[in-house]
């Protein structure tokens, strides 16, 4: 096997590496599907030091002021409306202020590793797309680049933040942890694991010069997909076949729906809810409406036109709309074996809630 390069960092070797297996199908001049899972800025968090250095001092003003540019930038670009709030700090998370100097050192250089974690993707993404222009096939290749959750907030407000040497190095184990998790979730409330928007609200970019209606290039699309369209919109891209059977058995069908008509300019419309369950936290959405549940606790009901940063529950005013929804995720969880969540057990023989398990106070 190939030796790795001296000093190498992941983000880096990715984008090398596909643009070498792009270069095996170019040379057939065959078509290429290629999946490039990124492991940045996922913990434990790790960068080149001249990186983490380009950060320092940026993130000197703290958390929660840190906050308020970010949500009027969001709304000025047209992320968001300006009449959805922002989601206020959640209690567990420190002020600020109240920190020693020490602590704040600390946490100023957790944030500058994460920012770096996000530099230096960014640059591997850059590599990538330079490659394919230089090989002629930029314009007929479509780029789909999403995250599969939100921010992360193990190791609870004050992160982690260890190791044999100094942080951020190969050697380290640094986590974002939850005071940072807020400002990046920023304007959202909740954190990865959580089916809040928060936990589940993240962008989805795509690029197709050849293929999508030249008023979308550039545009910001609101409507909302999910990680189980991408079979179906890249099924029809590609005019394939999804097939029913493997090895002579019954396979389950694809649960969403194509997402092509939307880069053509057009809208599209669900017929079906999305759901999501993850270690027992639930939820669904279905136009405006969307249903949240915490593990073994009861629903919640959010219109998301009038309120996204979901800070109004109006179950108890639209109790068929919430019916609807439960009951939808109810035969969804049987119809797709999503089991129950039984909850671990900790070591009193109590059953674990996600702020316990992962250090979320």
């Amino acid at each position: 096997s190939e030796k790795l390069p001296k000093d190498w960092y992941s983000s880096d070797l990715y984008a090398e590496f596909g643009l070498r297996f792009i270069d095996e199908a170019v040379k057939e001049e065959k078509p290429f599907f290629l999946y490039l899972a990124f492991n940045a800025p996922h913990f434990p968090l790790q960068a080149p030091k001249e990186t983490i250095d380009k950060y320092k001092g940026r993130f000197a003003d703290g958390w929660e002021q840190l906050r308020e540019p970010i949500y009027q930038k969001q709304i000025e670009m047209g992320l968001i409306d300006e009449s959805w709030p922002l989601s206020p700090k959640n209690a567990d998370v420190p002020d600020w202020e109240s920190l020693t100097l020490e602590v704040k050192a600390r946490m100023e250089h957790i944030q500058e590793i994460y920012a770096a974690c996000v530099d230096r993707m960014d640059v591997a993404v850059g590599t990538l797309v330079e490659g394919l222009k230089e090989r002629g096939v930029l314009d007929n290749t479509i780029i789909v680049f999403m995250s599969d959750n939100g921010a992360c907030a193990e190791q609870g407000p004050y992160g982690r933040y260890s190791g044999p040497e100094k942080s951020g190095t190969s050697k380290s184990s640094v986590f974002q942890g939850q005071s940072w998790a807020t400002y990046s979730n920023t304007p959202f409330r909740r954190y990865k694991h959580f089916t809040t928007e928060g936990g589940i609200a993240t962008p989805c970019i795509v690029h197709w010069p050849e293929g999508m209606a030249e008023d979308m290039k550039g545009s910001i699309v609101h409507q909302y997909g999910h990680i189980i369209d991408i079979m179906p919109t890249f099924v029809e891209l590609g005019n394939a076949d999804y097939p029913v059977v493997y090895e002579g058995e019954s396979i389950f069908p694809m649960e969403g729906m194509s997402l092509t008509l939307i880069l053509k300019g057009k809208n599209i419309s669900r017929e079906k809810p999305v759901y999501w369950e993850h270690e027992g936290n639930r939820g669904a959405r279905w136009g405006d409406w969307k249903i949240v549940a915490f593990n073994h606790q009861p629903w919640a009901l959010f219109n998301l036109r009038t309120d996204r940063t979901e800070l109004m529950d109006l179950s108890f005013e639209q109790p068929d709309i919430l019916n609807v929804l439960s009951e939808g995720w109810d035969a969804w969880a049987e119809r797709c074996n999503v089991e129950p969540w039984p909850g671990e057990r900790n070591s009193a023989g109590q059953p674990f809630n996600i702020e316990e398990k992962y250090q979320i106070r």
